[in-house]
């Protein structure tokens, strides 16, 4: 198992930071700067099977535009991530999260696969539930 420094860890916490700072303002664009596109997304969908697909940066800005609107400064939201380093360029980032919007509270969990690029860590795949509806171009699994 690989043990990551505390240089690594803090450099993944500071991903998430500029990340979640970005999705307050709804800067979907610049959200997109920080992934690895293609991006694998697996989700589940209707009739109780998972899917998994693809985004361009295209689809990933259209899904973010549409789902965040203005950005999420308004919605309440905390968030305990806890990372897996794989190797010192892997990891798999489980995050709990708690939202709390106009007093109804939601809590999910998702996870992120991040990849060390040679200009810092991004995020490449996304592992949510809830993103499927019903995609006739996913592979359902």
């Amino acid at each position: 198992m690989y043990e990551p420094t505390e240089s690594e860890l803090a450099s993944l916490r500071d991903w998430f930071t500029t990340y979640d700072a970005l999705a307050a303002k709804g800067a979907v664009e610049e959200m997109a700067d920080l992934a690895v596109f293609p991006m694998n997304l697996a989700t589940d969908v209707s009739g109780g099977h998972a899917a998994v697909t693809q985004w361009n940066r295209e689809q990933y800005v259209a899904a973010m535009a549409e789902v965040m609107g203005g950005g999420t400064a308004e919605l309440e939201m905390t968030s305990e991530r806890t990372p897996h380093f794989l190797t010192e360029n892997l990891a798999v980032v489980v995050s709990e999260a708690t939202m709390t919007v106009g007093g109804e509270v939601q809590r999910m969990t998702y996870a992120d696969l991040m990849v060390r690029t040679a200009d810092g860590w991004a995020f490449q795949s996304m592992i949510q539930g809830g993103w499927g509806a019903d995609w006739p171009q996913a592979k359902r699994g």
